[in-house]
């Protein structure tokens, strides 16, 4: 079963012989293990950046609790005001850099603040008129169909699809419907 050595010379060699194939393979190992811990660091930093936008994404919403149409002289929608607020949750909104993106049976746009189309007004007790902070924030958001649909109005029956992005990405969307009557009389009317 054993061989019996009689060298000692040969025994010797044999013996450094795998502490060298040992240590070779303490070393490839130490390297591998430092480039798993290297990419495991990565992987954890870029999983945590995704986790917060995709969060940002989730949370920041902005709802519409309301919303209606300017009545001009011709039995027709010149703007359409949108009150919003943001959802619970959210971080604070910058409606400066938001987007919305307008799209009727005749046009499609994408609007911001200051392009002459889109405004914005803080209502009472609002801080701020292009940034929702606070939950009980409201801010009207006035959109000019006249500066943005090729300087037409909505009429009666017309629907539009409004979509607000805001900062982080979130998209929030609210349908725009004219009704088929309304009073002559009317100044707004319920959208």
């Amino acid at each position: 079963m054993f061989e019996t050595i009689t060298d000692d010379d040969e025994r010797g060699q044999v013996g450094i012989g795998t502490l060298i194939v040992f240590i070779a393979m303490v070393l490839v190992a130490a390297i591998a293990a430092g480039v798993l811990i290297n990419t495991a660091g990565s992987l954890q930093s870029q999983a945590s950046d995704t986790g917060s936008e995709t969060q940002q994404a989730v949370a920041n919403q902005i709802e519409v609790i309301h919303a209606y149409g300017d009545v001009d002289g011709n039995s027709s929608i010149s703007d359409v005001n949108l009150v919003v607020k943001k959802s619970a949750g959210s971080d604070v909104i910058d409606l400066d850099s938001m987007t919305v993106q307008f799209t009727s049976e005749t046009t499609s746009e994408t609007l911001e603040l200051g392009d002459g189309a889109l405004t914005s007004s803080g209502l009472a007790g609002t801080d701020s008129d292009t940034a929702l902070v606070n939950t009980d924030d409201r801010i009207e958001l006035q959109i000019d169909l006249t500066a943005v649909d090729g300087g037409s109005s909505m009429g009666t029956g017309d629907s539009a699809t409004v979509e607000i992005v805001d900062q982080s990405g979130a998209t929030f969307t609210y349908g725009v419907t004219v009704p088929q009557t309304f009073s002559d009389d009317a100044n707004v009317v319920e959208v």
